[in-house]
């Protein structure tokens, strides 16, 4: 199984951004995706997540307004779009795959443990 994140560099504060995370070895239909940052000197924390089906989003409260996940499952690929970059968003973006039962098409989980696969991450570095 690979995840791989991608999209990220050195922008302004202001931009946006948009990073996507292509997986691969695995049916991609079948798992939950999530983002997760780590920032310098910071534990890796949650910022969203998508149901396996796309209807269903969760976000971390201090993202919520600012990112956008998506999923094409066509495309085996998730997003994460954006907006308004703080230099507090510098940080490596990280996906993740959680595998979860036919039954569970609405589930999400903010929880790291519960993600089976996790990419290599992106780095996001936003300039003041």
């Amino acid at each position: 199984v690979q995840l791989q994140a991608s999209g990220g560099g050195l922008v302004q504060a202001g931009d946006s951004l948009r990073l996507a995370c292509v997986a691969s070895g695995l049916t991609f239909s079948g798992y939950a995706m999530g983002w997760f940052r780590q920032a310098p000197g910071k534990d890796r924390e949650y910022i969203a997540a998508i149901s396996k089906n796309g209807a269903n989003t969760y976000y971390a409260d201090s993202v919520k307004g600012r990112f956008t996940i998506s999923r094409d499952n066509a495309e085996n690929t998730v997003y994460l779009q954006i907006t308004s970059l703080r230099p507090e968003d510098t940080a490596v973006y990280y996906c993740a795959a959680d595998r979860v039962y036919s039954s569970q098409r609405m589930y999400v989980s903010s929880r790291q443990s519960d993600y089976d696969y996790w990419g290599q991450g992106t780095l996001v570095t936003v300039s003041s």
